[in-house]
């Protein structure tokens, strides 16, 4: 399939480009401007793998969503995207955020798409635009617009004109912005290829014949805007011939595309999996998604994406679910804050690197020789003509066994390939990676408490209690929220309305009041019978608070659950409050426009001594949102205007409360995180900036693995950690939305009580390094590409293995805490020294690391000008500690 003609006719119509150097970008943001970022070329594809001016490739994809950072962070994880071996970055499209009132565009801020994609750009990675413009991605109401739904007679992501109507004119938004500001691979930009829908082939079903109907009117539309690029459909097994179909799971090997005219691609990689609030923290093994990975190309796949190389945070209330936190970890390459996850980002740069070492065979061939090696071994082989002229060679041997250590005979050579483990061999002879053996370091990530910079102690007035933790401040402001109806802008009327339809979720919060009559004999009856009577909703979701008379009553919690609360009434007339809150809305499903929020069914009072009283048939009066939030307390600018009060710390815990205070914004350049382990239920702002919902619900205790097993198929409930502990304590305050002062506002919504006071700033980083690297780990990757292995004129298998260790950016190696070559026992943070031990290990590595941000280790005697035990195969296992770096080269400033 060739898009040549409609990229030359589109081409020649387009402005000249000028070529613009990369940028450099790493913890600071560099404007960027029009400029093209390659020769302009095209992207077409045949059965093995897309083809980039006319090459076929070998893909590795970073998913990034620019909303789950700021732009300032946005240069930092696309060159760490880089760096970790990804040639493209990919992302959905968020139409909520940028459609946020139907007509009235947002391309601003978190949403400058055109902003990111020029970043991505810039930096000579290619970009995978997924515009859906339904996403799921754990996003509130899947990045639909809530306002969608209210136009009449809609229907989403069926055969239905209203429907169809809003998505192409989206999507055509989307498409036309892309060419106007020029990132179409064609003209210089490094857009290379768009998906339509979103993983429809799940629910397809549930739309009968109007499904299908859909489906080929999204694929001809979307073909018919001329973005001259390939599209893709994932999970969509009836794509038409002219879209690519691909797939997302958390094994892609065995996929096949519906025909044999596309190329096998993998448009998600699972390698992690989303949280929510009252869940244990899921973790996929860095070798199991290093096997995936090998595995997938092994067998012919040529593009693959990972969901999510960064996943960041659900700022405001952007999180889906229902229920879904705000941190979107996913345990990532890059974490939330975007630091290297490791060994896991390490790993895998290690695992493209050889990769991309089998390319020159992977796209010489067109279609692998299969070798059956053993019973659950095999060899795939990729061998053809180079593209520089000779032969080119490539294998990948597998052991798909879960339990057993395989030994196999390939040409000639005698290999060991561990459990569940895939061997990658560039040159068809020599061992170049295995995906069970990491040599990548690992990172113990810190949490500190941000002290304040010299002579600011009296302006921060920060208090040290006993147990040495820092907390935020003593100084703290109160405002009550009222409990119940507050302003002007309520409506009156007959029976219970659906709560979407009133919020249309401009808030989390919608007041329902009734007055409730209660007679003498009434009392008398729940006297004798020692009974109350009881508010009976047939299902609700995700949380009702119950008040009488401006008193809480009880609180239920679940997603379209039966809700039975005990109440307790006077005698005469009551005021009946019911509060119902959203948690995130549904992001996954067929009729998303019919999920809504608030109650289902009936709701009815029973226990009266005259029968039930039907809730439905009441008149109700109707508030949205919160006082504080209408009056935008938790801003800049209008927080001075409320009437606070002065907060005594020994005041009880309180509901419905809102508090503030002012913070010190960190030293240095580490991620900054609030500490909100003391506080209930609610919502947090920084100086304006919604930083989302926080909730310190406590995970079930039973679940977790007290070891983690690599082996063997991988679901998100294995290897999962933090039961009984609450699901998130921290949250992330981007710097860019701090002061360089003490003066950063904070503003947090309780809704259940907690304490204020013991709210702590901190700072995380990659403060523990720890290496364990043997003699028989294969050479380094960065080894295969010097000259003399290139000209033959030396041997891989001369080369040693070695440790790398590498502190973050603005960091330095700053102590060795433990160093040991030769048979070193436990693991990171807990080694000892075995009977084998070269007596100069920790010198040797604290005069090559020591004051370093990174440094390199060969791992053999003469390194460490000893064999400590001959005969014996020796391991390097190093711990070291990284430090604030004093020089800010790194920043680009100069101190000259």
């Amino acid at each position: 399939m060739s898009f040549t003609s409609m990229a030359e006719s589109t081409r020649k119509a387009s402005l000249q480009w000028k070529i613009l150097p990369p940028i450099i970008a790493l913890l600071f943001f560099l404007p960027i401007v029009s400029g093209s970022y390659f020769k302009p070329f095209n992207v077409s594809y045949d059965h093995r793998a897309l083809t980039i001016a006319g090459k076929r490739r070998m893909l590795v994809s970073a998913g990034v969503h620019y909303p789950r950072a700021t732009p300032q962070m946005w240069p930092d994880l696309i060159a760490k995207s880089k760096e970790g071996g990804a040639d493209v970055v990919q992302t959905y499209v968020f139409w909520s955020g940028h459609e946020p009132v139907k007509g009235q565009y947002n391309f601003e801020g978190r949403y400058d798409l055109v902003k990111f994609v020029k970043i991505v750009g810039s930096s000579g990675l290619y970009l995978h635009l997924r515009i859906g413009p339904y996403v799921c991605a754990e996003w509130n109401f899947g990045g639909f617009p809530v306002w969608l739904r209210d136009v009449p007679g809609i229907e989403f992501r069926t055969d239905n004109e209203p429907f169809k109507k809003e998505m192409q004119k989206f999507v055509t938004k989307i498409v036309d912005l892309m060419r106007e500001a020029e990132l179409f691979c064609w003209q210089g930009g490094p857009v290379i290829m768009l998906q339509i829908e979103n993983e429809y082939g799940d629910v397809e079903k549930s739309y009968g014949h109007k499904g299908k109907d859909y489906v080929k009117w999204a694929a001809s539309m979307a073909l018919g805007l001329g973005a001259g690029v390939p599209w893709v459909m994932c999970k969509q097994t009836d794509a038409p011939e002219n879209i690519i179909d691909a797939c997302n799971g958390y094994y892609c090997d065995g996929f096949k595309p519906n025909s044999k005219t596309k190329p096998v691609l993998w448009t998600e990689d699972w390698d992690g999996w989303y949280t929510k609030w009252g869940g244990s923290l899921p973790h996929r093994p860095a070798e199991d998604l290093a096997f995936a990975v090998a595995r997938f190309y092994q067998r012919g796949g040529s593009f693959q994406n990972y969901y999510m190389y960064f996943g960041g945070t659900n700022f405001g209330r952007t999180s889906g679910g229902p229920f879904y936190i705000t941190s979107y970890d996913y345990d990532a390459p890059l974490d939330e804050y975007g630091l290297r996850s490791e060994p896991k980002w390490g790993h895998l740069k290690d695992l493209h690197a050889a990769i991309k070492l089998c390319e020159p065979a992977l796209v010489a061939a067109d279609a692998p020789q299969y070798k059956k090696l053993g019973s659950n071994q095999e060899a795939h082989i990729y061998q053809g003509d180079g593209e520089t002229g000779g032969k080119v060679c490539a294998a990948f041997l597998a052991n798909i066994d879960e339990h057993k250590t395989a030994y196999v005979k390939f040409n000639g050579q005698s290999y060991t390939l561990p459990p569940w483990s895939v061997s990658i061999l560039p040159d068809c002879r020599h061992v170049a990676y295995n995906t069970a053996k990491v040599g990548a370091q690992t990172s113990v990530k810190t949490v500190e408490s941000a002290g304040p910079p010299l002579g600011s102690m009296s302006i921060l007035q920060k208090v040290v209690r006993p147990d040495n933790s820092s907390y935020i401040s003593k100084s703290w402001m109160a405002l009550k929220e009222p409990i119940g109806i507050w302003g002007e802008n309520n409506f009156t009327t007959q029976g219970l309305l659906e709560h979407l339809n009133v919020t249309k979720d401009q808030s989390d919060y919608l007041w329902h009041k009734t007055r409730i009559s209660v007679s003498e004999d009434d009392i008398s009856f729940w006297a004798k019978n020692g009974a109350n009577p009881t508010l009976s909703v047939d299902s609700m979701r995700d949380v009702l608070r119950v008040f009488v008379n401006n008193q809480l009553s009880g609180s239920i919690v679940g997603h379209w659950v039966k809700a039975v609360q005990p109440v307790s009434f006077v005698q005469g007339n009551n005021d009946l409050l019911l509060l119902t809150q959203t948690v995130g809305l549904q992001n996954y499903g067929a009729f998303l426009e019919k999920d809504g929020a608030g109650f289902r069914g009936k709701a009815k009072l029973t226990g009266f001594k005259n029968g039930d009283v039907d809730l439905s048939k009441s008149s109700w009066t109707y508030q949205v949102g919160l006082k504080g939030e209408a009056e935008k307390v938790y801003s800049v600018e209008h927080s001075e205007k409320a009437e606070w009060s002065t907060l005594e710390s020994e005041a009880a815990p309180s509901i419905f409360m809102w508090y503030k205070t002012y913070f010190n914004t960190p030293d240095g350049t580490d991620p900054v995180v609030l500490d909100l382990g003391s506080m209930g239920k609610g919502q947090a702002w920084v100086n304006g900036h919604h930083i989302g919902r926080y909730w310190s619900i406590i995970a079930q205790k039973d679940g977790c693995d007290k070891t983690c097993d690599y082996r063997g198929a991988y679901t998100s409930d294995k290897c999962t950690t933090n039961c009984g502990k609450p699901t998130q304590t921290r949250y992330h305050v981007p710097r860019s939305w701090l002061k360089p002062d003490s003066s950063n506002l904070l503003v947090l919504f309780e809704e259940t009580g907690g304490n204020p006071f013991k709210i702590s700033v901190k700072t995380v980083t990659a403060g523990v390094l720890c290496g364990q690297v043997s003699e028989s780990h294969y050479p380094p990757l960065r080894k295969w590409s010097t000259p003399g292995f290139m000209n033959g004129t030396m041997s891989i298998n001369s080369v040693a293995p070695e440790m790398h260790l590498r502190c973050e950016e603005g960091h330095v190696i700053s102590s060795i805490e433990f160093a040991s070559y030769g048979t070193p026992r436990g693991s990171c943070e807990k080694f000892s020294t075995g009977k084998c031990h070269a007596s100069k290990s920790l010198s040797i590595v604290s005069e090559a690391c020591q004051g370093r941000n990174s440094c390199y280790i060969e791992v053999s005697n003469t390194a460490f000008q000893s064999d400590p035990c001959r005969g014996t195969l020796k391991t390097l296992a190093v711990m070291a500690r990284c430090s604030p770096s004093q020089d800010t080269s790194y920043l680009g400033f100069s101190t000259a």
